[in-house]
């Protein structure tokens, strides 16, 4: 199963840059995660002022650039896991969030060919006879 980690950090000073302890410290667990298979990717993301929001309705294509949310509800960094299940997938999140430190991370499965159900034409049949 892959699993999508969304994560939100806590509240930090502006402008101060993350210690050499801690880059070392998320580095060796990137490291060991993508070295043992459950890292799949990750990456941080650029500021939502340089973002946009793509939205669809009827005939009309809207583009709204950012910022478009409020500072406490911007995703700073993504993850996507190899877990055998939900619960070996908040396990990595944990170990995450304990290098990272305040903060949260939202985890979703990510749908993958098998888990989309598939009308069944046979029992279709069955049931109209």
């Amino acid at each position: 199963m892959k699993f999508l980690s969304l994560y939100t950090p806590g509240p930090r000073p502006a402008g101060v840059p993350p210690s050499k302890e801690y880059m070392a410290e998320m580095a060796k667990l990137i490291e060991e995660s993508m070295k043992s298979g459950v890292l799949v990717a990750t990456g941080g993301l650029m500021p939502i002022a340089q973002g946009a929001r793509v939205r669809h309705a009827g005939d009309e294509v809207t583009v709204i650039d950012g910022p478009f949310v409020e500072t406490k509800e911007l995703a700073g960094g993504f993850a996507i896991l190899e877990a055998k299940s939900k619960e070996d997938a908040l396990q990595m999140v944990r170990s995450f969030l304990k290098v990272a430190g305040d903060g949260e991370c939202e985890l979703r499965q990510i749908m993958e060919p098998g888990d989309i159900p598939q009308p069944c034409a046979e029992g279709a049949q069955e049931t109209q006879a």
